[in-house]
């Protein structure tokens, strides 16, 4: 088996690839390697996940990156120590000052089967950077790495190797990076994407000045990234940039770690235009994806968390008017309109666009529109909410849309949809889901939270102790973060995500309750809402009676306990203390609906007839 995987290995393909110098047509465009070592990279909380990979082609070996594209076959159990593979996309290029690879998609030749290293590979030589002339750092099956300068363009060798760029723009334009390759290390680098998405001009008027900014999101094919520009950057690159157009971009430009709350793109950094960044747009506008959607379904939004940003895409149903809102933060007028969305999975839900987007509408019933940057809300059950850096797209060529509009037009214009907001109102305030019923004896004996999956369930349980350490913590005050702040000084708070600084905190439930039924007991975790449920009172408030009056701080405690709750929980494996542990999360609560409780008595008395 050894020799027979041997035999189908690129040997040298890996010295060819960095070092082919002035032999490009020595390049193996689809080369097979070996795998000899993977693991996952360690990344900032609710990052994507990362793997690195070490390549060998028996002679060599070299470090390389999956693409965030390409973890499915880490996921699906394919990519393991000892498989062989064949790269079917990648881009070699130098990052925090080590030569890498980018694998953007590959496949797994499982008929090879695995076994041990094949040989005694050494690390790769990279030759200097004198020594090597710029050239393009592009690969895929359509091009190959070594694209010489427009002066040996008319070489007889090079007549037939297809290319990616034109000469002039290789040149120009030497070392290509991926988008995902990008980070604060790496320097002297172009990127060639396209522009996605690009805002309206912000202004800011604060304590310490006033400006103007405004922000694009740019695509390849290895990922996205957002792109802002402030000020005199803001009035240079604004009008350059035009949605769907591709661009070179090219360093100094300052890549730093995004801030979540102002994108929803899957990328741990975001850049910052500077006064010599070059941007300039590429003659050829093709091989650059257009979009990249990561779609949830309608159906499946009750899995989703409160507040995440989502893709989805579904057949437009409903068209409301528009109507203007008032701030209640800043008194400005906001002109909204509402949109109902319904899929494949027999489901409704209510989008909310805003501004011009829902001034200009002018969309058909029954087209079929894909949302890039939807914000989940539970109003309602579950709604959706189009984000200022979110866009969308109708009719789109996808294979999603295809076949979204051929359901619909089978069989979806005559069904029936439930909505997440009937089922909410249908089970109460722990709603909004069909989790079944189950006791704590039947949890425990079921095992649920042990899989890798996450099981939903609901329970009627009565608590009987609230662990009143650590009930809550100081949460930032801004909008939609929620992150734990420190106090730095007295009456100085400062949360590190935010990069501010408040006066206060605002306290947030972070309960453990002990609850009980006729079979058993079990440990819950509660957030704030469902937290402030229990103790039918703020956190804040909680948090100013535990330090003035102890004692009126252990009654509200003691008034939580001995009452019965319908709790819509999740339970999910959890590490702690280099332990695993099931986790029980409260997802909602709700007081005992009596009327419903007799019915659901009544239904089981007639099973025993």
């Amino acid at each position: 088996m050894a020799a027979d995987a041997a035999s189908h290995i690129s040997q040298g393909a890996l010295n060819a690839i960095f070092n082919s110098g002035d032999d490009p047509s020595s390049v193996v465009s689809q080369p097979v390697l070996q795998c000899v070592q993977i693991k996952p990279l360690a990344g900032q909380q609710g990052a994507p996940e990362r793997y690195r990979v070490v390549f060998s082609d028996i002679l060599n070996f070299v470090q390389s990156m999956l693409a965030t594209q390409a973890n499915y076959v880490v996921h699906e159990g394919k990519l393991k120590k000892g498989c062989f593979v064949r790269l079917k996309s990648f881009q070699a290029n130098s990052v925090k000052g080590k030569r890498i690879i980018i694998v953007l998609d590959l496949d797994v030749l499982e008929e090879l089967g695995e076994c041990e290293k094949l040989g005694e590979p050494k690390a790769l030589d990279f030759k200097t950077e004198e020594d090597v002339k710029p050239q393009s750092t592009t690969i895929s099956s359509n091009g190959f790495y070594g694209s010489k300068p427009p002066q040996q363009q008319q070489q007889p060798q090079q007549q037939s190797l297809p290319s990616r760029t034109n000469a002039a723009t290789s040149a120009a334009h030497a070392n290509i990076y991926p988008i995902e390759a990008l980070s604060p290390y790496a320097h002297k680098w172009t990127i060639k994407a396209r522009c996605t998405n690009k805002s309206d001009i912000k202004t800011w008027h604060n304590k310490n000045g006033e400006g103007k900014l405004f922000s694009v999101n740019l695509l390849d094919d290895s990922g996205e990234i957002r792109g802002t520009g402030f000020n005199d950057q803001c009035d240079a690159l604004f009008d350059l940039f035009q949605e769907g157009s591709v661009y070179y971009i090219t360093s100094p430009c300052k890549v730093q770690l995004a801030k979540k709350q102002f994108t929803n793109l899957n990328n741990d950094y975001e850049l910052t235009f500077e006064r010599d960044t070059s941007v300039e747009k590429a003659e050829e506008q093709d091989g650059v994806p257009q979009v990249r959607f990561n779609f949830t379904s309608i159906g499946d939004l009750q899995t989703v968390e409160k507040d995440t940003t989502i893709d989805t895409i579904g057949i437009l149903k409903e068209v409301g008017e528009t109507n203007q809102i008032t701030s209640k933060t800043t008194s400005k007028p906001y002109d909204k309109r509402e949109l109902t969305l319904v899929d494949a999975t027999n489901y409704s839900v209510r989008l909310t666009i805003w501004g011009n987007t829902a001034t200009s509408f002018d969309v058909q019933p029954e087209s079929v529109i894909a949302f890039k940057g939807v914000k989940v809300s539970d109003f309602g059950g579950r709604s959706l909410s189009l984000l200022s850096s979110g866009s969308m797209t109708v009719d789109p060529d996808i294979d999603e849309a295809h076949k979204l509009k051929g359901w619909y037009d089978a069989q979806g214009r005559t069904d029936t949809f439930a909505s997440h907001a009937s089922m909410s109102g249908s089970m109460g305030a722990a709603g909004g889901r069909s989790d079944p019923n189950k006791t704590i004896l039947q949890v425990k004996e079921e095992n649920l939270g042990m899989s890798e999956t996450t099981d939903y369930f609901t329970t009627k349980a009565t608590i009987i102790y609230v662990k009143q350490d650590n009930v809550a913590y100081p949460a930032c005050l801004s909008e939609g973060c929620n992150k734990k702040v420190v106090e730095v000084d007295p009456g100085q708070w400062r949360c590190e995500k935010c990069d501010k600084t408040h006066p206060k905190p605002e306290y947030r439930y972070i309960m453990s309750v002990n609850v009980s039924d006729h079979t058993g007991q079990l440990w819950l975790s509660c957030f704030d809402d469902v937290g402030r449920q229990i103790m039918g009172t703020s956190a804040d408030l909680l948090m100013d009676l535990k330090e003035n009056d102890e004692k009126a701080a252990g009654d509200s405690f003691q008034e939580a306990n001995c009452k019965t709750w319908v709790f819509k929980c999740r339970a999910k494996m959890d590490n702690f203390q280099d332990q695993q542990r099931v986790r029980y999360q409260v997802t909602g609560a709700s007081p005992l609906n009596y009327p419903g409780e007799c019915s659901k008595l009544m239904e089981m008395l007639k099973l025993y007839n």
